[in-house]
């Protein structure tokens, strides 16, 4: 898939280093990685405010969508606008389930089942490390 913002695993590694991103983060954005449940800075956050992708910056989920799934990762039942997210089948791990990833710049940002709350019934179950978080 091709994104507006493409960079080398060098370039992604040196911007995420620069930014003070989580070591994990480049693992977890770039080859689709995973945080261990309930480990991640962001799952227990209550503030208001917006999310962004680590890599690029682009907004991807207003703090108004969160909620409590009780899954161990940052749960969102809504990203701030469709086009802020990619999505396509993942056939890992013996199972189908849906990945999820920046629209911009296509950093591996978790996936989304069909088990949330009203009024999506949707769950985008996202890796702490693959956003940053602007308090309003």
């Amino acid at each position: 898939m091709t994104y507006k913002i493409e960079k080398t695993d060098a370039e992604w590694k040196a911007l995420l280093a620069a930014q003070g991103a989580e070591p994990r983060a480049f693992d977890i954005t770039r080859h689709a990685s995973t945080e261990r449940a309930y480990s991640g800075k962001w799952e227990n956050n209550k503030a208001a405010g917006l999310y962004s992708c680590i890599c690029c910056g682009k907004p991807l989920f207003d703090a108004g969508a969160k909620f409590e799934s009780g899954c161990g990762w940052p749960s969102y039942f809504q990203p701030i606008d469709e086009a802020a997210v990619d999505t396509q089948l993942d056939g890992t791990l013996g199972m189908q389930r849906t990945e999820v990833h920046c629209a911009d710049c296509g950093a591996h940002l978790g996936h989304l089942f069909p088990d949330g709350p009203a009024p999506t019934g949707q769950r985008y179950c996202m890796n702490s490390a693959s956003l940053n978080f602007i308090a309003k």
